[in-house]
């Protein structure tokens, strides 16, 4: 190998190293800006049961079936039963032996059979702005 070859392969190392050295020492700045987003996000959709805190705290790590479970809660919680089931439904497929799952998709269905429906009752009504003869103002 000649000289001039040997510096190139230096220099080209060298190139080579700092630039992956600039990269990774740029990183963790916006890695830990995330952890941080994720941890604030993750505890209040925990402790609040904060929707949207649950939405974001997914967004940062979407394959967390303890996250997807505890946006299931807050879903409950805001009566949308159905969006629950959905998010229970992928915490159970990505981690079929989560302790209580199967309970919380059976509890959040059940709430669906007990809903009125319209036309059980609601459709069947008739309202009108006519006084009855009867009635005066």
């Amino acid at each position: 190998m000649s000289m001039s070859t040997a510096r190139f392969l230096v220099l080209t190392i060298l190139l080579l190293s700092t630039a992956a050295w600039s990269r990774e020492g740029a990183s963790p700045p916006a890695d830990k800006a995330a952890a941080a987003a994720l941890k604030r996000d993750s505890a209040r959709c925990r402790g609040q049961a904060d929707v949207d805190a649950c939405y974001d705290a997914i967004r940062w790590n979407p394959g967390d079936p303890a996250l997807l479970v505890a946006l299931g809660d807050a879903l409950e919680r805001a009566q949308r039963p159905v969006d629950a089931i959905r998010n229970y439904r992928r915490a159970a497929a990505l981690a079929p032996d989560t302790r209580g799952l199967a309970a919380k998709i059976s509890a959040a269905e059940a709430k669906l059979d007990r809903r009125p429906s319209r036309a059980n009752g609601a459709s069947n009504k008739r309202y009108s702005n006519a006084a009855p003869e009867t009635q005066s103002h």
